[in-house]
Formats: structure tokens, C-alpha cells, sequence
């Protein structure tokens, strides 16, 4: 963990990057919300605004490293370093896969509530990994969360009764590339923790190595989309169908990329699910009111869980007077 002197007007960087990765998180889901709620703004493929968050991370992260009186050789002056990097970067790519062999293998419903089960996952690596030490109090807060937000994520669903069968759907195979996918997911963002806090490699530059991995891969990735489109794919080429909202959609995300990595290096993987829990209710409450989203009793439920969670694991520990944790009773 980092050191408590690390501050930003007094309070410290740990507390100050998950307010403001609930915040952008929030202003995301809004932002995509109100999207796709707009034809002309869901013309431009996904792929190419991945690449541009991704690049605009690269920017302001080089930005920040020649602030500090580095500069961008640094980023490949350790190939040790730089290629320790690329692990988050390729484990990324395989969730991304095993995300869509998942969906396509089971309901949305299903994927929606098991998927929630890289928050587990994600304490799990950090036990491992990192020895970090988590009291029953708190597994049982991680249990509660996972519903919680399982809860959320099911009640924004559409209901328009059964879903129609699907053909050449493997239930097993869809729940095996779930966890798969829940594994990746935590040991990923573990294994960047680890890396973070466990060198001498500074955040700024970790961020440029690893965003320069996901625009190779994200370029990949795009050739791919347009070699599948073929004759439908855009005339006009990379920017098709950009906007300034679509801009301003990518300078968020983009933002948000560059918040979880100080958050990490502050505070650990597990806060960070915490903080995208509450962001999740958050921008549907303000789609209640603002944006004609309907709430029902299942959102409540998992405000209700969600919100318990995150007192049960704020609550301290019970400890002995040499300061070791109790075991629960």
C-alpha cells in the first residue's frame, strides 16, 4: 500500500482516485447511455475508440513523465520491465475473447450475474499474489457485493419475458469461458498492481507501456473488424462517424484508463471494484431521474446489498492487543 504522505490538498491519493474513478465511471455509463440513444452517434466502430483512448492515455501519460523531468526512454530502457508489462496487456486480450465466446453461449442474464464473480477472483489473486490478508468480515463483504451488483446489472435488463432459444449455445462451454474470463480479469489487474508497487518503473511510465501493448493489439483487432465487414465496412476509413461527442465519449474513457492505474498504485484492485459498484448505481439513479431509466424492486435490493457491503468492509478488524486479526466466531 501506498505511503499515507501521499496526498492531493491534504487528503490522500488513495481516497481522492476512488472518488474520482466513481465519478468517471458514473459520467461513462451516462455518456454511453445517452449515445446510443443517438443514431448518428453509433456510426464509428468500437474498435477504433478503443485505440484512440488508448492513445490519449499514451499522450498525457508521456506528457506527465516529461513534466517530471523523465522522458519517453525510459519507457524501453528495461526490456525486463517492459516486457513484465505486457502480461496484463495479453492476459486483457484473452478475457476480451473468452468474453465473447461467453456471450455467445449463454443468456445475457447468465453471463451478467456469473461474471460478477471477478470480484472474487480478483481477492482471491490478491491473496495469492500479493499475500494480502483478508479477514472472514471481509470475504463475507466481497460475497455481498457480488450480489449486490449481479442484482443492479440484472434489474437494468429489459424484461420482455423468455429469451428465444439460440441455437448452437454449450451452457458449459459459456460458463467455463465466464470463469476463465473472471480469472484473467483479477490476475491481470493483480499482476499490474504487483508491478506498480513492487519496482522502481514509475506509474506514468507503466501506463505508456502498457497502453503502447493495447493500441498494437487494438490495431489488430481493427483489421480484423474490417476485413470481417468487407464490403460494408467504412468507405471513409479510421474516423468514420466520429463526432465531437464521440471525442469527448473517448477523453473519458481515456480518463478513466489513467484514474484506475492511480488507484491501483494507492490503493489495491479491490477498492477499485468497490468504487465500480457504487458508480454503477449511481449513473442509474441519475438515469431515473433525468434520463426515463425505471428502477424496480431488484435495483433496490442490490443498492441495499451493495451498499452494506461497503460499510461491512470498511468496518476495522477485530484484533488482539499485539495488533494480529481475530478469527471470526
Amino acid at each position: 500500500m501506498a505511503p499515507d504522505h501521499d496526498t492531493m490538498f491534504g487528503v490522500p491519493l488513495k481516497y481522492v482516485s476512488l472518488v474520482a474513478l466513481t465519478l468517471q465511471n458514473t459520467g461513462a455509463v451516462l455518456i454511453m447511455r445517452y449515445t446510443r440513444s443517438i443514431p448518428s452517434e453509433s456510426q464509428y466502430l468500437t474498435s477504433t475508440a478503443v485505440i484512440m483512448g488508448e492513445a490519449m492515455k499514451v499522450a498525457v501519460s508521456t506528457a506527465l513523465i516529461y513534466s517530471g523531468g523523465g522522458s519517453l526512454a525510459s519507457v524501453f530502457a528495461n526490456p525486463a520491465e517492459l516486457l513484465k508489462t505486457g502480461v496484463p496487456a495479453f492476459l486483457y486480450l484473452i478475457q476480451n475473447n473468452l468474453q465473447y465466446v461467453a456471450v455467445s453461449n449463454m443468456s445475457a442474464a447468465t453471463y451478467q450475474v456469473t461474471y460478477q464473480l471477478k470480484i472474487l477472483s480478483t481477492a482471491l489473486m490478491s491473496v495469492l499474489i500479493l499475500q494480502k490478508e483478508i479477514s472472514r468480515t471481509k470475504w463475507l463483504a466481497l460475497g455481498i457485493l457480488t450480489t449486490g451488483v449481479a442484482a443492479v446489472q440484472i434489474s437494468a435488463m429489459p424484461s420482455g419475458g423468455a429469451a428465444a432459444p439460440q441455437p448452437n449455445v454449450d451452457l458449459t462451454v459459456g460458463l467455463a469461458a465466464t470463469l476463465a474470463a473472471c480469472c484473467c480479469s483479477g490476475l491481470a489487474g493483480v499482476y499490474f498492481e504487483k508491478i506498480l508497487k513492487g519496482s522502481k518503473v514509475s506509474l506514468w511510465t507503466r501506463n505508456v507501456q502498457l497502453g503502447l501493448y493495447s493500441i498494437v493489439i487494438g490495431l489488430v483487432g481493427y483489421r480484423m473488424e474490417v476485413a470481417k465487414l468487407g464490403s460494408r465496412a467504412p468507405e471513409d476509413g479510421f474516423f468514420h462517424g466520429y463526432t465531437m461527442l464521440t471525442l469527448f465519449n473517448i477523453a473519458v474513457q481515456g480518463g478513466g484508463g489513467l484514474i484506475i492505474a492511480v488507484v491501483i498504485k494507492f490503493a489495491d484492485n479491490i477498492l477499485k471494484n468497490f468504487a465500480t459498484a457504487i458508480s454503477i448505481i449511481l449513473s442509474a439513479i441519475i438515469s431515473w431521474l433525468f434520463m426515463g431509466f425505471e428502477l424496480n424492486l431488484l435495483f433496490v435490493i442490490g443498492c441495499v446489498l451493495v451498499n452494506y457491503a461497503v460499510y461491512l468492509y470498511g468496518r476495522p478488524d477485530p484484533r488482539k492487543s499485539n495488533g494480529t486479526i481475530l478469527p471470526m466466531k
